[in-house]
């Protein structure tokens, strides 16, 4: 008679303990030689070669703190027992953690890889970082199996980083422009990549600070300030590149004219054809406003109130 009731249960209960527990599901397989199954099929001429690990410090087998002196390629990719066992023609390999923007392996496991190792110090900010937020693993930039790996070299640089920058990569080939088309800076010169406490990422605190790095003269203190050049020096330059000498924002005296009024004061806009209208002086011509007033990122000298000396 098939039981009912509580009896039911119970039964269900005691042939449950009973059964035999379930096998657990098989750990993932290591690949049987390590490398020397990788580079079976990853050598010099396949689609995703490899060899040139062993230039970098991934690949130094003697550094205890290298990949290659642990599980080799398996430390960063995972076991690849799977991915290596020979499938018949048209089957894909296993699955392995794979790296880039567009592949499969999420972004936090793929970045989980590389700060197993590479945390602390210059990734201190990585969390809650631009970079991190969009998403953008590690590998979206950097080539560990190159020697040099194009990110970390100044010639190069500005191209990783437009490729997907694309804007401020149109503005560096402006006529007035940081060098970095000619290797003599990098976008890291003023961007903290992993992230920082700043806006835009960048290495200082401030706008102006980072700037000061290199235009030191511009720093003061000075007796007369002006007070756009000591707030903000985006305000009248393009940080990436402009069509106007100098950097700025906006050809002269239309830069101007966005803070100082033209009533007053002789500073009709220039025209291709020469002065607009009116009765303009002719100080204004060549340089614009800065004809007379030379010092515009701030004066020291007792009789430079209006940033003239």
């Amino acid at each position: 008679m098939r039981p009912h009731g509580a009896g039911a249960v119970l039964a269900l209960v005691l042939a449950w303990a009973a059964a035999p527990a379930r096998a657990e599901e098989a750990a993932p397989a290591y690949s049987p030689k390590g490398a020397d199954t990788c580079l079976k099929c990853h050598d010099e001429d396949s689609e995703f070669p490899v060899v040139g690990i062993f230039r970098t410090p991934h690949g130094q087998s003697k550094d205890p703190r290298a990949p290659f002196a642990q599980l080799q390629c398996e430390s960063c990719h995972g076991p690849g027992g799977e991915h290596a066992r020979k499938k018949p023609v048209g089957e894909p390999q296993g699955p392995i953690r794979s790296f880039g923007l567009r592949e499969g392996t999420p972004v936090a496991e793929q970045d989980g890889a590389c700060l197993q190792c590479h945390s602390g110090a210059a990734r201190a900010h990585w969390a809650g970082s631009a970079h991190e937020g969009a998403q953008v693993p590690c590998a979206g930039c950097h080539q560990v199996h190159t020697p040099t790996d194009p990110i970390r070299q100044v010639a190069t640089q500005a191209e990783v980083c437009g490729a997907c920058h694309v804007r401020e990569r149109a503005a560096s080939f402006s006529p007035f422009a940081h060098p970095l088309r000619d290797a003599r800076m990098g976008c890291s010169d003023c961007h903290a990549p992993h992230g920082s406490m700043a806006d835009a990422q960048l290495k200082r605190g401030s706008v102006n600070d980072t700037c000061f790095t290199c235009h030191a003269d511009k720093r003061g203190p000075f007796l007369w300030e002006h007070a756009p050049a000591a707030e903000d020096c985006s305000l009248c330059h393009a940080a990436h590149g402009s069509p106007h000498r100098g950097m700025l924002a906006q050809r002269p005296p239309l830069l101007c004219q966005q803070c100082h009024s033209q009533a007053g004061h002789p500073s009709i806009a220039l025209t291709p054809d020469g002065l607009a209208s009116g009765s303009p002086s002719a100080f204004l011509l060549g340089g614009s406003c800065t004809n007379c007033h030379s010092q515009v990122h701030g004066s020291n000298h007792p009789s430079g109130a209006d940033l003239g000396r």
